[in-house]
């Protein structure tokens, strides 16, 4: 049984990478609709056209860090569709750097669209989904959220963040028909890596990245289990499990392990 048949979906950062991976492999499910969000509005367009004839689509060129811009795209689409059954909060960005030398802007700026702009698209959504007693929101973490990374403490806690804030929500929405899942991949090659600061450190470690529709496939599970978290890949939990039976042991390798990768 095709039990996303019907539904009605929203990604963020959906123009590229995992978000793009996510918008096709939803349209190939026979959802009725899917709402595309992004910064950039002509990759939005672009991939729309990829999906034309699978199913509904709308576009917002909207910067999910501004509250003022997500209420009113929110607005947009419950005017059209009343209510959304599926929210994926994908949109993310980092940057590299050690705290001592990053400006206080840059990680403001990881934070307000990686934590704030989860909460402004979960707020502007979520009571649509309460009214009708169903819906599921999918946080696209990371590992990051369980493991702090040198030289990306801003990111690191931003997805910590998230994880607490879904977890909080997990329990707020007991009983409600309304879920709440994360999904946390080790790296992926999407544009993530590209920005000036990280320079070809990380780059050059892509093969050991995950393919985007590796992420997204994971994304689909997701938005039909009860699950809090999504691991990807799935052996990575038992990484997990060590850090938080053992972090003694193992936040020294973690530590040592990404200090050599991102200082070489």
């Amino acid at each position: 049984m095709n039990r996303l048949k019907g539904k009605i979906v929203v990604i963020t950062g959906a123009s590229s990478g995992i978000g793009r991976s996510a918008v096709l492999d939803f349209a190939k499910r026979e959802v009725k609709a899917i709402i595309l969000i992004s910064r950039n509005k002509e990759r939005l367009a672009q991939v729309s056209s990829e999906i034309s004839g699978k199913c509904e689509s709308m576009i917002f060129g909207c910067d999910v860090s501004s509250k003022s811009e997500v209420l009113q795209m929110a607005k947009d689409v419950i005017s059209v569709y009343d209510t959304v059954d599926i929210l994926v909060n994908n949109a993310g960005i980092g940057i590299l750097g050690k705290v001592a030398d990053q400006s206080i802007d840059d990680m403001e700026s990881v934070t307000k669209t990686n934590y704030f702009g989860m909460i402004y698209c979960t707020k502007a959504f979520l009571n649509s989904m309460l009214r009708k007693k169903s819906g599921h929101i999918i946080n696209v973490a990371s590992l990051a959220a369980s493991f702090g990374i040198p030289r990306l403490a801003a990111y690191c806690g931003s997805k910590f963040a998230m994880l607490g804030f879904s977890e909080s929500l997990q329990h707020e929405l007991h009983g409600t028909g309304v879920r709440v899942t994360v999904v946390s991949p080790i790296g992926v090659k999407t544009n993530f890596f590209y920005h000036p600061s990280f320079g070809n450190r990380l780059k050059n470690k892509e093969r050991f990245y995950l393919d985007p529709h590796s992420v997204s496939r994971a994304i689909i599970r997701a938005s039909t289990s009860n699950r809090l978290e999504i691991v990807v890949p799935f052996f990575m939990r038992g990484g997990v499990w060590l850090k938080h039976t053992i972090p003694y042991l193992v936040n020294p390798i973690v530590g040592a392990s990404f200090r050599k990768i991102v200082d070489s």
